[in-house]
């Protein structure tokens, strides 16, 4: 009996970390996607509500780790419970990151509010951003379903976000050497960049994640490596 109410008092607790979780993911995809859509329509309400959103997930990432504290305290999970709490941890880490970068790329968009230059403007960082939201997504999605084989490609679409990021570097550096570009200007436009390639280096951390709470394993497996037998499928925890 005493087992019955224990294992009832941890599912409690593994369901309010979930509905947390979930709600920090939500807040910061939405947090980076207000972010970047202000570099080509800057709107002073949209800033103010990604200013609003990184306070909103970093009081959250506080209130989560306590929980996931508490739950290892209080009950001694083991197993898939455990994991699910440890990279829940971890997860809230890389979640209050992208929600911090959001707010460092809207302080950009209110230094270039007063310019005509857009994101379109440098050729190919509209195609970095897109990609690393999608990263974003693809990754919390992932997250919360359990679903390691969501994020099997998630490595080899970091790459090409470097390879990106290498890119844009140069063509932002040559733009403020022609003088196509303000110096002004382009000095911003290398912060978004390295910021969207950091973005997309947590979204492959969340990755990880969930692969080791899925099955076990710390490694990501790759689209075209074949994925080793499991007793343990990539099902939420219960």
């Amino acid at each position: 009996m005493a087992e019955t109410v224990e294992r009832k008092a941890l599912s409690e607790g593994l369901n309010a970390l979930a509905e947390r979780m979930r709600t920090m993911t939500e807040l910061s995809e939405l947090a980076i996607r207000k972010a970047t859509e202000g570099l080509i329509h800057p709107d002073q309400a949209e800033i103010d509500a990604v200013f609003t959103l990184d306070q909103e997930i970093y009081a959250l990432r506080e209130v989560t780790m306590k929980l996931c504290v508490d739950l290892i305290a209080l009950h001694a999970p083991v197993a898939r419970d455990l994991r699910t709490i440890a990279m829940s941890l971890e997860t809230t880490n890389d979640l209050d990151r992208i929600g911090r970068y959001a707010k460092d790329i809207v302080e950009i968009v209110q230094r270039l509010r007063d310019s005509k230059l857009t994101r379109a403007a440098v050729p190919g960082l509209e195609r970095m951003v897109d990609l690393t939201i999608q990263m974003v997504h693809t990754a919390v999605e992932a997250f919360l379903r359990h679903d390691a084989a969501a994020v099997r490609d998630s490595e080899r679409t970091d790459d090409e976000v470097d390879r990106m990021h290498d890119e844009l570097f140069l063509a932002i550096t040559h733009g403020i050497e022609d003088r196509s570009l303000p110096v002004e200007v382009g000095a911003q436009y290398i912060l978004v960049n390295r910021y969207m390639e950091r973005i997309a280096d947590h979204a492959v951390n969340i990755g990880r994640h969930t692969t080791f709470m899925a099955t076990g394993r710390h490694r990501l497996l790759r689209a075209d490596v074949a994925e080793p037998s499991t007793s343990e499928g990539a099902q939420p925890a219960s």
